[in-house]
């Protein structure tokens, strides 16, 4: 028999013991916590969660929180268990850069990462490009089954009859200085077409009127999509001092966006139909790839409910840094300043030994392979055969073959991906390595469109609003000016110009000494 314990040991035990609850029943059973590993010092209990097989429902998360000696059974759904469950427990989630956060339910787009698989709304990529085109995936994108014959004829009828622009419009761009970057014309004149159309925005019109009007919310995917190309034209031809050409009728939606960058005025003008179908291509893999972090900012825009217009223009604001939309014209320099294939080996150990950034292999998502990259590869060929070849090709292949035998990236999992073979065929088709993200944007603006639109019909939607976890100082009482401790430390400082140096030593009333 065990000795009488004092009312303090049973208090002391008692604060060790594990207390577990039926939440059904709400019958309780104390355990005692088990005794410390063989050379493991007794010590208080760490804050942890510890996992507990389920006997019931296996759709289910057991969670036993150490801090409190509670168990807490989360339902799972869909592969998620929904952060809200963690408040119960005085808890936030936290997931700097969204690595395994899931914030909307979608029916778009779905990737296998460990599969390497990418599919728009059930449709493997690999089909889609083989037997769609780009204007088919995103009437799939957005509507959500390939479309009849008639259904098809409309929407491009419509899409293609909305690219003409205001004149207004026209004169903005005109505005913008000879080395504008074209992203940044793009981003500018897209926020700025919401002030030709005040009937299409909300805060004029009524917050609600992209939910409850679907009419109105096809009209202006109509626009957006239509004058895209006629925007990104006009970007093009603004930096090269050329005037504007018009949408022409009777071309596909490539060839008006080539016609509009290309054309000098020759009669009949054409664009070559395989570099079109190439092109057509290229938009159909870059119509859509999950919540990425343009596509977020879409979302996370349009649940404010602003006009689509703007959201399209942050969207794609996102879009112009250089870790999305950039990823392919760095892959293009990387290429040009490896020079040829008899220094890959040597670019290579660089890169192991962190001297050298490598640009266009892995992804976040993918483990595997990018599905893309292998349709992409074969087209590169084609652009070829057209355009003349492209030595770079020739670096890049044998920079994939080394990479793809070399234990270090194999065990990194790091694969060629969209972006590595994609600046090829830019570059081999005559566009300026500062326009590849216009050319990702114009397509990406399908997907963007759909994940507007499906938001709107979404139930759950809301307004989205992070949560952050403080860090910074607690509270502090405010101290004047001059009581505060001197410091030599400067965290702001002076622009100087040119101009300065003269200005500086000129002479005026009021001059304050050392100041302009």
């Amino acid at each position: 028999m065990g000795q009488p314990q004092t009312k303090d040991k049973k208090a002391a035990e008692a604060a060790h013991q594990l207390v577990v609850t039926d939440p059904a029943s709400k019958t309780s059973w104390t355990l005692s916590t088990p005794a410390p590993a063989s050379g493991v010092s007794a010590g208080p209990s760490h804050s942890a969660f510890v996992v507990l097989p389920s006997g019931g429902n296996a759709e289910t998360l057991t969670v036993l929180d150490n801090r409190t000696n509670k168990v807490y059974t989360l339902p799972v759904a869909n592969g998620t268990v929904e952060a809200k469950a963690f408040s119960q427990m005085g808890l936030r989630v936290y997931d700097a850069g969204y690595l395994n956060t899931a914030v909307t339910r979608s029916k778009i787009c779905e990737i296998d990462g460990e599969k390497g698989i990418l599919q728009y709304r059930g449709y493997p990529i690999e089909e889609l490009a083989e037997k769609s085109s780009f204007l088919e995936c995103a009437y799939l994108l957005i509507y959500g089954e390939l479309p009849s014959r008639k259904q098809f004829d409309l929407f491009e009828h419509e899409v293609l009859h909305h690219t003409f622009v205001h004149e207004k419009l026209a004169d903005l761009v005109k505005s913008f200085n000879y080395d504008a970057h074209p992203m940044g014309m793009v981003i500018a004149t897209m926020a700025a077409m919401s002030t030709f159309d005040p009937a299409g925005n909300p805060a004029l019109a009524g917050s609600d009127i992209y939910v409850r009007d679907k009419a109105l919310r096809n009209k202006v995917i109509f626009r957006i999509l239509g004058r895209m190309t006629t925007i990104a034209a006009m970007a093009y031809r603004n930096r090269i001092g050329r005037p504007y050409n018009k949408p022409l009728e009777g071309l596909s939606y490539t060839e008006n966006l080539l016609y509009m960058m290309d054309c000098l005025g020759q009669p009949g003008y054409r664009p070559n139909p395989k570099l079109a179908k190439a092109l057509d291509v290229l938009f159909i893999l870059h119509a859509d790839h999950e919540l990425n972090a343009s596509t977020a900012a879409m979302r996370h825009l349009g649940s404010t409910l602003v006009d689509p217009y703007s959201a399209v223009a942050g969207a794609a604001a996102a879009l112009y840094g250089p870790l999305h939309g950039g990823a392919n014209e760095a892959v293009v320099r990387m290429l040009e300043s490896i020079g040829s294939v008899d220094k890959v080996p040597a670019f290579i150990e660089s890169v192991k030994r962190r001297e050298t950034k490598l640009f266009g292999f892995g992804h976040r998502i993918y483990k595997t392979t990018d599905p893309r990259a292998n349709i992409i590869r074969r087209l590169a060929y084609d652009v070829f055969e057209v355009v003349g070849y492209n030595p770079l090709i020739d670096i890049a292949v044998a920079l994939e073959k080394h990479a793809m035998a070399d234990e270090y990236f194999i065990k990194r999992k790091l694969a060629p991906n969209l972006d590595f073979y994609s600046g090829i065929i830019y570059s081999a088709m005559g566009f300026p390595t500062d326009f590849f993200p216009v050319l990702f944007a114009i397509p990406r603006v399908s997907g963007w469109l759909a994940h507007w639109s499906e938001s709107l019909d979404d139930p759950e939607a809301r307004i989205w609003r992070p949560r952050q976890v403080y860090v910074g100082e607690g509270k502090r009482n405010y101290v004047s000016i001059d009581h505060r401790p001197p410091t030599d430390e400067i965290k702001t400082h002076s622009i100087k110009h040119p101009f300065s140096k003269r200005s500086g030593v000129a002479t005026w009333t009021g001059k304050r000494e050392n100041k302009l």
